[in-house]
């Protein structure tokens, strides 16, 4: 069996998905995506496949290597999404061929059901409480949140007791016994982020994300030491080297994105050294099906799974929604704010192809917004 052709095909709201197909017609499926940089990741898979036409697919580790390292210049967010996406669907092969989930393949599951959380509000959050009481409603147990609107990288007293306001808002629905994570997206300075940290602290949340840039890890350890809230950060860390500085600072929970971070294979990895340091896993996934079968598949094989994010619902999915590519929405429906263990091969799902196709005719070029303060500087979105 040989690899024979891969496609990709960007799609609404803002995903590119990869589609691998085998000399024995077995199809596997990923998601290599940079949320406003799709159409540069789609150039990186048309790269890399060069290698990849003519080898085995089930050899997926040496194809990790040689795709990761076989280039001088290495890493980075489009490479690594490149090498995710092509991953996902490498994984996903195997799966259909050995006829097991991908979970299996990685050891077993340890656990039969995986905790998912809803995203409320957008990204200048309002009307929080009616939000928070819709996903209790639905039964979700957890929710996340930014922290606030735009904000000053050293912010008001002001400001920061509208963060502090939000968090009791969405803290008066959900009562003691739910959870609410607030992100803070690295809106804000270091100093800014430990005094964030302290005013919420009272209130309990589950993990404050990203309170500081990737590029401030140095600084990441006054920020965990400002007080007891669990610390979260990952999204925009690529590599498990890159995840050393956050947990030699204690950082209590790692978000690596399986559609950015090197895949299944990386992601996997990076579990396992943050087990190492006490730390847990909560996968980074506001993006598409294919993402989040990916995602939890390591969810399920991995014993220091906290919580995974998922984008049902989703503020950015205006043209499309997590089910809007599968043919089967089961993998997807929540039960008791949990996703139940899936037995089907591969990643779980069936893409549904001749959506996807059509989807592609119209393709996208969704980008991130560009945000100012009121002097016209730039200003973290």
């Amino acid at each position: 069996m040989k690899i024979e052709r891969i496609e990709t095909f960007l799609v609404a709201p803002r995903w590119l998905f990869c589609r691998i197909e085998t000399s024995d017609g077995v199809v596997g499926w990923g998601e290599p995506v940079v949320e406003g940089r799709a159409e540069v990741v789609r150039t990186a898979v048309e790269v890399l496949s060069e290698y990849l036409i003519g080898q085995d697919p089930l050899q997926i580790e040496r194809h990790w290597q040689i795709l990761a390292k076989g280039g001088f210049y290495r890493g980075g967010p489009v490479l690594s999404s490149a090498l995710a996406g092509i991953d996902h669907a490498l994984w996903d092969i195997a799966g259909k061929v050995y006829g097991a989930p991908v979970a299996s393949l990685l050891g077993g599951r340890v656990r039969d059901r995986a905790r998912v959380y809803a995203w409320v509000g957008g990204d200048e959050p309002a009307e929080i409480a009616d939000q928070v009481a819709a996903q209790v409603e639905a039964g979700m147990t957890a929710v996340k949140m930014n922290a606030s609107a735009r904000i000053q990288p050293s912010p008001s007293l002001a400001e920061i007791n509208s963060v502090v306001a939000r968090l009791e808002a969405a803290r008066s629905v959900l009562g003691d016994s739910r959870d609410v994570a607030i992100d803070l997206h690295g809106r804000v300075g270091v100093a800014a982020a430990r005094r964030i940290l302290h005013a919420v602290e009272p209130l309990h949340p589950l993990f404050v994300e990203e309170p500081v840039l990737p590029e401030h890890l140095h600084h990441l350890a006054s920020v965990v030491e400002a007080s007891t809230v669990p610390v979260a950060l990952g999204e925009r860390l690529y590599h498990r080297s890159e995840f050393m500085p956050a947990l030699e600072a204690g950082v209590a929970v790692v978000q690596p994105d399986v559609s950015h971070a090197g895949g299944i294979s990386e992601l996997r990895r990076i579990a396992v050294l943050a087990e190492t340091h006490g730390a847990l896993l909560a996968p980074h996934c506001p993006l598409g099906p294919i993402s989040l079968a990916a995602s939890l598949q390591v969810s399920f094989a991995t014993p220091n799974f906290l919580i995974q994010e998922q984008s049902r619902g989703i503020h950015y999915n205006v043209d499309g929604d997590l089910t809007s590519y599968v043919t089967d929405p089961a993998p997807f429906t929540w039960v008791d704010g949990h996703a139940e263990w899936n037995p089907l091969p591969g990643l779980g799902i069936t893409v549904d192809e001749a959506a996807v196709r059509a989807a592609d005719k119209k393709g996208h070029a969704w980008r991130n917004p560009i945000w100012t303060h009121e002097d016209g500087s730039f200003a973290e979105w």
